[in-house]
């Protein structure tokens, strides 16, 4: 059961690198990030409907405090999945997922703040690697025509603070509820305020367009079957195992940006990127291990 629940989390993984370097097809093709956002989110939606309709018992819909932090969570996905779509739009496939992987650090920080964790000598070295390694992936010192813009660097930080707050969002709304009741609320709220804030001509444009494909795949992918792969993986993968495996989705995202999108990363943007994601990985291990 291990080994399946393990593999879940892999394929939960690849969907979502997958489902980026779908995203920057999209808008490589003139749609609006905001939109492409909405139907990630709309079709998932779908998804952990269904799913909470068949499996119905203990969703904890009359707690309060299951609606409460289950908006958060929703504000935070909403966050994370359009600061990550404007970051690729803004620069790369690699660059963004990569920048989104730092979400834990974004955790600790914000874990320190609150008290809940303990800061430590090995804790902030590693943030201050986490630093340099954007430094280097981005090349903010020496912003490139046609390169990585300073939107797009900011884009993907912002996603990985989202990611963190979705994360903050669902661990406090978990006691209350079923994960797939913490789901629906979080993706409607995801969908109300993405529907609001795009395009409304676009929105309505993508039902007839001819790629539409590509955003019922996005959806699909990117969150309809991936959070509920993650979410069941989760339930018997050790959180240690989790954390490495995570890594698959910006590994896939960039290779994706580097095959199909035709991307390309120089040398000292590899070593940031190597950097980024041992660093998180092991800061992620460790964390999950104590």
């Amino acid at each position: 059961m291990a080994r399946v629940s393990t593999a879940f989390v892999v394929m939960a993984a690849l969907c979502w690198g997958l489902s980026g370097g779908i995203g920057g097809m999209l808008m490589a093709d003139g749609w609006d990030p905001l939109v492409v956002s909405f139907y990630r989110g709309a079709i998932g939606l779908v998804f952990v409907v269904v799913w909470l309709a068949l499996r119905p018992h203990n969703s904890g819909l009359a707690s309060r405090p299951l609606w409460f932090w289950s908006v958060i969570a929703g504000l935070g996905v909403a966050g994370n999945f359009t600061f990550y779509f404007v970051s690729i739009a803004k620069g790369s496939v690699a660059v963004a997922a990569t920048l989104m992987y730092c979400a834990p650090v974004f955790v600790f920080l914000v874990s320190f703040a609150l008290r809940l964790e303990r800061p430590t000598t090995l804790k902030w070295a590693a943030i201050a690697m986490v630093i340099l390694g954007i430094v280097l992936l981005t090349r903010i010192y020496d912003i490139q025509p046609g390169g990585v813009t300073p939107i797009g660097v900011a884009a993907g930080l912002l996603a990985g603070l989202s990611y963190a707050v979705f994360i903050f969002g669902f661990k406090y709304a978990a006691p209350h509820g079923s994960p797939q009741a913490i789901l629906v609320m979080a993706f409607a709220v995801l969908a109300g305020i993405l529907v609001w804030l795009g395009d409304a001509d676009q929105t309505l444009a993508v039902l007839s367009a001819s790629s539409w494909p590509l955003f019922a795949l996005l959806g699909v992918l990117g969150a309809g079957v991936s959070f509920i792969l993650y979410i069941v993986g989760l339930n018997h993968t050790a959180p240690a195992v989790a954390a490495i495996v995570a890594m698959v989705e910006p590994v896939t995202a960039s290779l994706f940006g580097v095959v199909v999108l035709d991307e390309r990363l120089v040398a000292i943007q590899l070593v940031g990127m190597g950097l980024i994601l041992v660093t998180v990985t092991v800061l992620s291990v460790a964390s999950s291990a104590r």
